[in-house]
């Protein structure tokens, strides 16, 4: 037909941004999550219908010093100096196939001008997502037993489901021990002195830190209580993009799993 070969393998190109649209566009994603490197960035951009280059993004993000910024600062909010019972880690050897299979809860500190605030949350450990949260500036059982009865509400499991903590007395408490037995869970903690054991967790308030703790100079408890249920709701359940479910935010994960049972497998 006297068509060079080359046109029947010729594809079109996928949009591509130009290199001012495209630096606008990381530091507005930047902006919007602190805590985004190179790789996210990218994701997102392809989530947008954008392709672009690892290379190019991270030297974008060099060359403009775009990139977030961590404080590091240190609170105790596990104290396992106490008399109350201990558990065994369930999650060492557990394969997690769908929701409500397992719930890794946890605390950590919010800094205010006088003192500290403390929020304790409640994962699912497949989605990723956040079904339960309190803030409180008490850090007790009872800071605790209001995450968890959140996510009972909200998520209605069926018994067995593995609730996996540290072994601070938040959540040896009897109070606690006996709200996690009525409601038929299996109680698992992490080992002494592993933080490993909860990284989902720990991975989550690395994240809140950077893109929402950091970035605020909250004036009050109830201050601190309104931005931070925010962030949860609509930042980083509806938006993150989270790459141990497929860079995708956990409530889109959730929707496509109900559709797709067993998507992904975690170990």
């Amino acid at each position: 037909m006297g068509i060079p070969r080359s046109s029947f393998y010729y594809k079109p190109k996928e949009k591509s941004p130009d290199d001012q649209a495209l630096v606008s566009r990381i530091e507005g994603i930047v902006e919007e999550f602190n805590g985004y490197g190179y790789r996210r960035v990218r994701k997102q951009l392809n989530r947008e219908g954008l392709t672009v280059n690892e290379k190019k993004i991270r030297r974008i993000m060099d060359e403009r010093d775009i990139s977030c910024r961590r404080k590091k600062r240190f609170v105790a909010t596990t104290d396992s100096d106490h008399a109350y019972g201990v558990y065994p880690n369930l999650l060492a050897d557990v394969v997690v196939t769908g929701v409500n299979q397992a719930w890794v809860s946890d605390i950590t500190y919010i800094p205010l001008p006088i003192g500290f605030a403390y929020l304790a949350t409640v994962l699912d450990l497949y989605s990723r997502k956040v079904v339960g949260y309190a803030v409180s500036g008490n850090i007790d059982a009872n800071l605790t037993l209001r995450a968890l009865y959140m996510a009972i509400q909200r998520r209605r499991p069926a018994k067995k489901v593995i609730h996996h903590s540290d072994r601070g007395k938040q959540y040896a408490a009897s109070e606690y021990v006996k709200v996690l037995d009525f409601y038929g869970f299996q109680i698992s903690m992490s080992r002494k002195g592993n933080p490993y054991d909860n990284a989902t967790a720990e991975s989550f308030f690395k994240t809140l830190k950077a893109e929402e703790v950091y970035l605020w100079e909250y004036r009050s408890i109830g201050e601190a209580e309104k931005r931070l249920s925010f962030f949860i709701e609509e930042v980083y359940n509806k938006r993150r993009l989270h790459s141990s479910i497929g860079y995708m935010p956990p409530n889109e994960f959730e929707e496509i799993n109900n559709q797709n049972p067993g998507l992904v497998t975690l170990t």
